[in-house]
């Protein structure tokens, strides 16, 4: 399970004297337990994977930012970071891929004009669960539905 790998990986990164896998480690258990005392309930898998995910697309806003100024100590720390977590995540999906799991959601759930697209979006992104980034299916499923 997901959750002991976080756990047994920040150990050994205690160990290893490894700060910044234990830092970004730490990061991640501390969004997954936040979640988890919010809702009041316990992540599978796939709960916590999406919050991997969501930790992943903010460092990459982020990273957008701290580029224009400069800072090249910063981004190589967030582009450490985006690796390890990386790391937790299953692999991403090429754009064939993706757009061939939406052309079949798109039929499964009878999707024919735009209107239509937050109930492809919803179907699509429960499928491809931190395998694919909300911006590229969006894009995809315009294309489709336009």
């Amino acid at each position: 399970m997901l959750k002991e790998k976080l756990m047994q990986d920040f150990k050994d990164s205690m160990k290893e004297k490894d700060e910044l896998r234990k830092n970004t480690v730490m990061m991640i258990r501390a969004a997954v337990l936040q979640v988890e005392k919010d809702n009041q309930i316990e992540l599978d898998d796939n709960g916590i994977t999406e919050i991997i995910a969501k930790e992943l697309k903010k460092r990459k806003d982020s990273l957008v930012e701290i580029e224009k100024t400069g800072r090249t100590d910063m981004i190589e720390q967030i582009n450490s970071e985006m690796a390890i977590i990386k790391t937790y995540l299953p692999e991403e999906l090429s754009v064939e891929e993706l757009t061939s799991i939406i052309e079949e959601t798109i039929k499964e759930v009878g999707a024919t004009t735009v209107k239509d697209m937050g109930k492809v979006m919803q179907a699509v992104k429960a499928k491809t669960v931190g395998r694919a980034d909300g911006r590229a299916i969006n894009e995809i499923v315009k294309k489709l539905l336009a």
